[in-house]
């Protein structure tokens, strides 16, 4: 069927009608040239002009709208049952079985779907679709491409005041979810109005946090359980110890009592190799480390107090702000401390003193980050102040090896766990430092500027592939590394331990030399003090009173003759003629007087005295 619609219009309403004919071409106007016009323009010599092979586009922009996931759950129920039968009664399901397992139908269906169904049973049995065929392949060193890393996604703090992101725990089964705790460490600054709220993210989603964690004081740490991921263990600001169970809200489940816990913020938390799950440990600045059971909060298990005088005094004790716990070693443990020493401890220890085993101290100020190798746990990785510095535990007077001391403070670190030559760190001025000694040992292999603001955590995923960094305005970033940052290089292994080694031994070196000249310059300080110790006294001390006071008067005397001299010199030269006419005068009289007495005696001497001239 075609479908036909009629233009109808006018003919008065076309217009006049246009008859076109052929004819000549016309000059209508011509212009000669004015060479006067010319004087008025400047020739421009040369003249650029940029000429493209393609013709010019005009560029636009646009934002797109934001696409937001929601997360929905669907509940499975047991169905296909006529109404008349009650699914939760068993009588009526064992019944209604019998009934349609003696139905001819049932029999010929199931035999008929049982063919089929073995047709596909044998073809799975011949065929893995989910086979990897490059699984036994040994990992191919990857040198060509240069280290670099990206952002994969963003995940904002939604609280309108901000707060930064103080640590990150990776969700233990397939690393799908990101738990965060913020909290303001600046001591009476918070802001009025801010938020405790934590949460926990879907990598997928960072629009809206997945789960919400709501305690009654902000978190400083938060970790998941490796046994249960539903649990999360978590150190708050008032230094109590809280316990998530994520399938029952978003309210605590436990919570340690004030009395018990921490007198300080609490730094640290970590889960413990236990047969339950249920055990772990904590450490805060008010220099005590707890462990707990979270089936009963109520009170710690266990308490140690960091005092390395060994006296067991909580003013003596050194405040923890990192701790370090390696499953392999399950006895040992180790604490960094704001006054830059990592405290080794041995938890099987009969007494307090004995559980702290020794001290390495390097750092001039707080630890924030302490790790061992996972492959060497000998040797460990420590970041405060300005550096980051490798120990080893058979070398305790200093580090093997250290980063140089960088503008910026450094916040984090740690070691990359699928490369053991490899490992990160943070700073104040928003970089991420990632190191490979391997390949260079002054630099960094890649720095890479994560945002304006300072970094204050990192946490790397189980994988080595992925690296999540919290700022202090409560951004955290998930970025990741490339294929040969995260994949095991040939010989790695030999050539790291290797380097450790050799720098172990050339510590041990240098220690022993210099405990040779300490005891050198000991010998010697001794022997002086026998010298001076064998002569015998020259002056005892009331001589060396009195001579040191005519020292002290006769420099008096001598001080006071200059000033005295220098006053003379000062004097008016009107004073001097004044004094020189007095001495004068005075002189004058004085001749005069003489004169004077002279000629009395004259006269005297040509008379005779009665007394004289009475006698014969």
């Amino acid at each position: 069927m075609e479908i036909v619609y009629v233009y109808v219009k006018k003919r008065s309403e076309f217009g006049k009608q246009c008859n076109f004919s052929d004819r000549q071409a016309e000059l209508n106007i011509d212009i000669p040239p004015n060479p006067e016009l010319a004087e008025q323009f400047v020739e421009r010599n040369p003249v650029d002009t940029g000429i493209q092979c393609s013709t010019s586009m005009s560029e636009h922009e646009a934002n797109t709208e934001r696409f937001e996931m929601e997360t929905r759950g669907i509940n499975h129920i047991e169905g296909g049952w006529p109404k008349d039968v009650n699914p939760l009664e068993l009588e009526q399901t064992i019944r209604f079985r019998k009934k349609v397992e003696k139905d001819e139908n049932y029999i010929n269906a199931v035999l008929q779907l049982g063919s089929i169904m073995e047709h596909c049973i044998k073809q799975n049995n011949a065929i893995d679709i989910y086979q990897e065929y490059f699984d036994d392949e040994d990992a191919v060193e990857v040198t060509d491409e240069a280290p670099s890393a990206k952002t994969i996604n963003v995940f904002r703090d939604p609280q309108e005041i901000k707060r930064p992101a103080t640590h990150v725990s990776w969700h233990p089964d397939g690393n799908r979810k990101l738990a965060v705790a913020y909290s303001c460490l600046n001591f009476q600054r918070a802001p009025e109005g801010m938020s405790n709220e934590s949460y926990i993210w879907d990598l997928e989603n960072p629009n809206r946090p997945e789960i919400t964690l709501k305690p009654s004081s902000p978190l400083v740490t938060l970790e998941y359980n490796p046994k249960d991921s539903h649990v999360l263990l978590a150190g708050c600001y008032n230094g109590q110890i809280a316990c998530w169970d994520t399938r029952k809200g978003s309210l605590v489940a436990e919570l340690s009592t004030i009395e018990f816990s921490h007198r300080d913020p609490v730094y640290g938390t970590i889960w413990l190799q236990s047969k339950t799950g249920t055990e772990c440990f904590s450490a805060s600045t008010d220099g005590q480390v707890m462990w707990w059971d979270i089936r009963k909060l109520s009170e710690p298990t266990e308490v140690l107090i960091m005092d390395i005088t060994k006296k067991e005094h909580l003013e003596n004790a050194l405040g923890a702000i990192s701790l370090e716990f390696e499953s392999t070693l399950p006895t040992k443990f180790m604490v960094g401390t704001e006054q830059g020493v990592v405290i080794s401890c041995n938890r099987k220890g009969k007494t307090p003193a004995e559980k702290i085993v020794c001290t390495f101290s390097g750092h001039h100020g707080p630890i924030y980050a302490l790790q061992r190798n996972p492959f060497y746990p000998k040797n460990f990785l420590t970041v405060g102040d300005w550096t980051a510095r490798i120990w080893s535990e058979d070398s305790r007077e200093s580090s093997i090896m250290w980063t140089k001391y960088h503008m910026a403070y450094l916040t984090d670190g740690a070691w990359s766990p699928v490369r053991p030559a490899v490992f990160f760190t943070t700073k104040m001025d928003g970089t991420l430092d990632i190191w490979d000694f391997v390949f260079k040992q002054c630099d960094p292999a890649l720095s890479l500027k994560v945002c304006d603001e300072a970094l204050f955590c990192l946490r790397v995923q189980d994988n080595g592939c992925f690296i999540a960094c919290g700022s202090q305005l409560g951004t955290t970033t998930l970025l990741e590394v490339s294929n040969g940052l995260c994949t095991l290089q040939r010989n790695e292994k030999n050539t790291a331990s290797a380097i450790f080694e050799r720098e172990t031994r050339r510590e041990k070196i240098l220690e022993a030399r210099h405990r040779e000249m300490r005891l050198k310059e000991k010998g010697k300080a001794e022997g002086r003090d026998d010298e001076l110790r064998d002569e015998p006294p020259v002056l005892n001390l009331e001589e060396l009173v009195t001579k040191a006071e005519e020292e002290f008067f006769d420099i008096i005397f001598t001080e006071l003759k200059k000033k005295e001299a220098e006053a003379m010199k000062k004097r008016p030269k009107s004073l001097k003629q004044l004094n020189q006419d007095t001495d004068e005068e005075v002189q004058g009289e004085e001749e005069a007087e003489e004169e004077r007495g002279d000629g009395e005696g004259e006269e005297g001497g040509s008379g005779e005295s009665p007394a004289l001239g009475g006698q014969p």
